[in-house]
């Protein structure tokens, strides 16, 4: 076990973690709602410090990252559990996890080993994904610093719900910062996610832009009834465009059902369509379609000139006409974090 970095001693022997805005008060031999934070003794200690259950080599494409490194291959990490609860997840078998029963499924990777492990995969960077890095923050920071010391770029892949004072201690060794804005009202994210307060995300995405410098993208998995209004999709696109700027690539994707959601249709693509006319109307210039294979959404289109500069074919892409970050062709900034991959 390792000891958490953010949290408080109370009275009666409990404790306050203070990495998510849930501000989890354990009591003594038990965990928090992400389960994988323990007080022991009147100390809070992480039980996934070091620990993996997923080591994958992918195309930062597949996070998704379309505007930072293209075409380049990241080693993604994952490990169990999760401050959410949404009623749609993917990954359900690792975020809904424990990590005192499921230790026995999880890997030791010390964090110095991490750039040797991407680097013998031929990675050019590192994503802590799959499951909500939040609550690996002190093993992310340790990992991230060690990759930048070896010229390794860093990824959080997130929901966002996360403190300022977590975000202070990891956002300055981290390179892009990809987050879900799943709705733009409270009662969405109490349905979707089991919150009821989603500031917290919005205000960290907000830092991770402006205060950190992070490359920021944000995806929106449009679901049928719950996120699909026209109020809603305006709002999140006016509040990307408003608040970390025009160029920020918006990725909205289709839902398929599932879990607690299985009764829902998967998105119409005429819905992920209009949402890109949202888009565009508040101002956005990148916005991408996500979850539907060959779709002309999926590419790349300068907001100058006009002319196709990214093709891509699922997580594949063709060549990528930008130079340091600006279209070939007229010059425009696209946003584009380009490395030696490019």
């Amino acid at each position: 076990m390792h000891e958490g970095l953010l949290y408080d001693k109370l009275e009666g022997g409990k404790v306050r973690c203070r990495v998510c805005p849930r501000l989890c008060v354990i009591a003594e031999g038990k965990t928090g709602v992400c389960r994988t934070r323990l007080n022991q003794g009147g100390s809070c200690f992480s039980l996934i410090y070091g620990k993996v259950c997923s080591v994958v080599a992918d195309p930062i494409e597949k996070k998704p990252l379309f505007h930072f490194h293209p075409g380049s291959t990241c080693l993604s990490l994952g490990t169990l559990g999760c401050n959410l609860r949404c009623v749609h997840c993917q990954n359900w078998q690792i975020a809904d996890a424990d990590a005192v029963r499921e230790d026995g499924e999880l890997r030791d990777l010390p964090p110095e080993k991490i750039p040797y492990v991407a680097a013998a995969s031929g990675c050019q960077g590192v994503a802590w994904t799959y499951n909500e890095p939040t609550i690996w923050l002190e093993y992310a920071i340790d990992g991230a610093r060690a990759c930048h010391q070896n010229g390794l770029y860093t990824v959080f892949v997130t929901n966002g719900y996360i403190t300022s004072e977590a975000l202070e201690l990891v956002a300055p060794h981290l390179d892009a910062y990809r987050v879900d804005i799943k709705g733009f009202r409270a009662e969405t994210y109490r349905f979707l996610a089991r919150i009821k307060d989603a500031t917290p995300i919005f205000e960290a995405a907000k830092a991770a832009r402006h205060r950190f410098g992070c490359h920021v993208e944000v995806v929106t998995n449009i679901i049928p009834t719950v996120n699909d209004d026209d109020e809603t999709l305006a709002g999140i696109a006016g509040w990307i465009a408003g608040e970390l700027g025009k160029k920020t690539p918006w990725h909205v994707t289709r839902f398929h059902p599932y879990l607690e959601l299985s009764h829902l249709p998967p998105t119409p693509i005429a819905t992920l369509e209009h949402a890109v006319e949202l888009g565009r109307g508040a101002g956005l210039e990148f916005i991408y379609v996500g979850n539907v294979p060959g779709h002309p959404g999926e590419n790349t289109v300068c907001p100058g000139c006009r002319r196709l500069l990214v093709k891509r074919d699922g997580y594949s892409l063709g060549r990528v006409d930008a130079r340091e970050g600006r279209c070939i062709h007229c010059g425009e900034d696209l946003n584009v974090v380009q490395g030696k991959e490019n």
